[in-house]
């Protein structure tokens, strides 16, 4: 009956999300009572909903500060001089064009949030798109080329909720990836070279070299104050704080963020406004967060999720189960055109873990496999994501077009990144 249970559960979640029935919050709320209600664990429900919302707290934490701070520092043009050096120095180069939009969509994706990415990356870059006559799905396929890859960071959303839903910290599933990112990364920059060659040869213009074009140097804006330079140590201090994991990964950014306010925002009412302005995107992950805890937490506790991994694991061939990890990770950037985070992560993800578990496997293994693709190189090109109409409408190109052109890139991206995360050991055949 628990197997029949969670089935219920996870297929209700799935339809009532992907058809747009109700808002995620409900659907992650109402439908773990309903399952835990009809296999009589009336009595029991609320314990096991809090065990589950306390699991996923530190993960909330983060996601809310993460989002304010990197909101204030943009706020405060911390990322406004960088970008102008890029724009400039880029010049009239198809090659400088591309790899100056791919790291100035890196920079951007630092707040994890791909509708700010994209309102930042594309309308800077555009207007040279067009005036140097490039494509626009050039520009928005390594925009999203680069967004994605930048989406695996510890608090964007693939992994909190990849971590919300295993009740493991962001760290156990990010630092393990970080060679396999950083090799995507790498990648990224090199597919944006051969775009801008690409272009370069389709318009016939010479290498920049070849024009005498100087370019300026990133870094020499002269709008640089001293407030600037501070807003730059402390966000350093505070990414190297996080990968050293010197103390809880919420607290940096509840400090960091207390500080970034009063530094900047002296006056109490403008800290406020800042808080108020940013406080809607964060209240929203945050709840999405605290449900996701209520449906994992009952689902877990009840041992739903452990009747149905156990009867996956009898349906699967026996082959297949030791190397769900590597499955996932192939098939996850694919996933992101069948699946939203909130279905995967909440619905699918919990029970492929499981049945890795059920196996010897590692659970958290697959949930490093997963943020190598699923939604992350994966979404940007997904109709599931509201920001990937954001890309394309600015870009003014048709969505079958970007995704025609940007698909095969990001999958190439997942698989360079899932073979590093192989060499790193991060997952392991």
């Amino acid at each position: 009956m628990l197997t029949w249970l969670a089935l219920f559960a996870i297929a209700a979640l799935l339809l009532l999300i992907l058809l747009r029935v109700t808002s995620v919050l409900v659907a992650l709320t109402l439908v773990p009572v309903a399952a835990a209600l009809l296999g009589g664990f009336g009595t029991e429900m609320g314990g096991f909903a809090l065990d589950g919302i306390r699991a996923v707290t530190p993960v909330a934490a983060l996601l809310a500060f993460a989002v304010i701070y990197f909101g204030v520092m943009n706020d405060a043009g911390l990322f406004d001089p960088v970008v102008r050096a890029l724009v400039r120095v880029a010049g009239t180069d198809p090659v400088r064009i591309s790899v100056g939009a791919a790291a100035i969509a890196t920079i951007a994706h630092l707040d994890g949030a791909g509708a700010s990415t994209f309102m930042v990356t594309i309308p800077a870059m555009l207007p040279i798109y067009q005036r140097v006559g490039m494509s626009p799905l050039a520009l928005t396929c390594t925009t999203a080329l680069a967004a994605g890859t930048m989406n695996m960071l510890p608090w964007a959303g693939p992994t909190t909720r990849a971590a919300a839903a295993l009740h493991v910290n962001t760290s156990e599933l990010f630092l393990p990836d970080l060679a396999a990112m950083a090799a995507g990364l790498v990648a990224v920059f090199a597919f944006a070279v051969h775009i801008g060659r690409r272009e370069r040869s389709r318009l016939g213009v010479r290498p920049a070299s070849d024009q005498g074009q100087t370019g300026v140097r990133p870094g020499s804006d002269r709008g640089q104050t001293p407030l600037w330079f501070f807003n730059a140590a402390l966000t350093v201090v505070t990414l190297g704080a996080l990968f050293a994991e010197l103390v809880p990964l919420a607290v940096v950014f509840i400090v960091a963020s207390a500080i970034a306010l009063v530094v900047n925002y002296p006056d109490a009412q403008e800290q406020r406004e800042r808080l108020t302005a940013h406080g809607s995107a964060a209240m929203m992950m945050v709840t999405t967060i605290f449900a996701a805890g209520v449906f994992t937490g009952i689902l877990t506790k009840s041992g739903m999720l452990a009747a149905l991994s156990s009867a996956i694991v009898h349906l699967l061939p026996a082959g297949m189960l030791p190397h769900l990890p590597v499955a996932t990770a192939i098939a996850a950037m694919p996933l992101s055109l069948a699946f939203d985070p909130d279905s995967f992560y909440f619905g699918l993800f919990p029970v492929l873990a499981g049945a890795a578990q059920a196996v010897g496997g590692s659970a958290v293994e697959v949930g490093r496999a997963a943020i190598l693709g699923q939604m992350t190189t994966g979404f940007p090109v997904s109709p599931l994501t509201p920001s990937t109409f954001l890309l394309v409408g600015l870009a003014e190109v048709d969505l079958a077009d970007h995704q025609r052109r940007t698909i095969p890139y990001a999958f190439a991206v997942t698989l360079i990144m899932t073979v590093v995360a192989l060499a790193s050991r991060a997952i392991r055949w």
